[in-house]
């Protein structure tokens, strides 16, 4: 695929959805962006976002995970990379992933792409997801894309006057200054951080909305072993 050709998405949702991953939005890159390369070696022109919502690829990744007990480290990562890798190959893309370096900037594509803005806990916050979504890896087009951009995006946040996502964390790990990224781990692998470590963040879990992907407390903490394990 070069030149103008459009690429249509429809095709690679379709193929995601196999794994329980969703397109999460994408655009065309400008003329003027510094931009990663394509499948061409050459500068890509547009990026499509891969994501879930909730814990749809769950029952994918675990019987991935069955038979393949050999791989250590970050497990989800690697199925991410093997999926989207062999989505990116049919459909003539390069696939990159969040934890790729150099970094990406995928949450400022993730914004452009679904015109979403952070939550006081710095995780972005969708309209029908809530805190329960994630980006698994984007992939990179040396063409044009054929993909609405978002039109006006309700933010929840700004209608919760209550905030109980910034009163329910123990140790007070969000605040306005930011996250505070020590006191949150040293809480979650200490004896006091047993509901944490089981049932997931009490501060993500403490917000109203998206409550229909929340994600099971067997996912909760799974993300929450691998944010405690010493990297």
């Amino acid at each position: 695929m070069t030149g103008c050709a459009m690429t249509d998405p429809g095709p690679i949702a379709s193929a995601l959805a196999a794994h329980g991953l969703i397109l999460r939005g994408g655009f065309d890159f400008g003329a003027a962006e510094d931009v990663p390369l394509g499948p061409e070696g050459k500068p890509a022109r547009a990026v499509l976002l891969v994501g879930q919502a909730g814990a749809a690829p769950w029952p994918h990744f675990q019987r991935w995970r069955q038979h393949r007990p050999e791989v250590r480290g970050d497990p989800l990562d690697t199925w991410s990379r093997e999926v989207i890798g062999a989505i990116a190959a049919r459909f003539g893309a390069r696939a990159v992933s969040p934890g790729d370096r150099p970094f990406l900037p995928f949450q400022q594509w993730a914004m452009r792409a679904e015109g979403l803005r952070p939550s006081p806990l710095g995780i972005l916050m969708h309209p029908e997801y809530g805190l329960w979504h994630a980006w698994r890896g984007a992939l990179l087009f040396g063409q044009r894309i054929a993909v609405r951009p978002p039109g006006k995006v309700v933010h929840p946040c700004d209608s919760c006057a209550a905030k109980p996502c910034l009163k329910a964390c123990p140790v007070g790990a969000h605040a306005p200054a930011g996250f505070d990224h020590r006191a949150c781990l040293t809480h979650v692998r200490g004896p006091g951080g047993e509901m944490c470590r089981t049932t997931g963040c009490l501060a993500r879990n403490a917000c109203p909305f998206g409550s229909a992907c929340r994600q099971p407390a067997e996912v909760q903490a799974f993300h929450m072993s691998a944010f405690a394990t010493p990297g």
